[in-house]
């Protein structure tokens, strides 16, 4: 006789990817704190990964997560070469509020299975 917390519930593929887009997120969200190290090991997850994605909604999840590494090492790039003129500490900000945005508008629409704009 099982338990009922011995009983394995069956769930559905995209349950695990929307796990691992939560992941991504929250690595993407540490990096504010850690430096680009989780930023960088949310954008391999998402290129290792992106495979079994496509073609799911969480796909529009990887790809906006990817963009956002993107960007924010362009924002941080030019942030840290402009800080000896000090505009670069502006940037920087600006890019941390930017990553900021990403991550908790994608964290929204992730919770609410909703995919995310172009």
């Amino acid at each position: 006789m099982k338990n009922a917390w011995q009983t394995k519930v069956n769930l559905p593929a995209d349950t695990g990817l929307q796990r691992l887009a939560m992941i991504v997120y929250g690595l993407q969200a540490a990096s504010l704190f850690t430096g680009t190290l989780t930023l960088f090991a949310g954008v391999i997850i998402n290129y290792v990964r992106m495979e079994d994605v496509q073609g799911s909604w969480v796909e529009s999840h990887f790809r906006w997560q990817a963009r956002t590494f993107w960007y924010t090492l362009l924002w941080l790039v030019i942030g840290g070469v402009t800080t000896p003129i000090l505009i670069g500490w502006a940037i920087l900000l600006a890019g941390s509020l930017w990553l900021i945005y990403r991550v908790v508008k994608g964290w929204v629409y992730l919770n609410e299975n909703r995919t995310m704009p172009n």
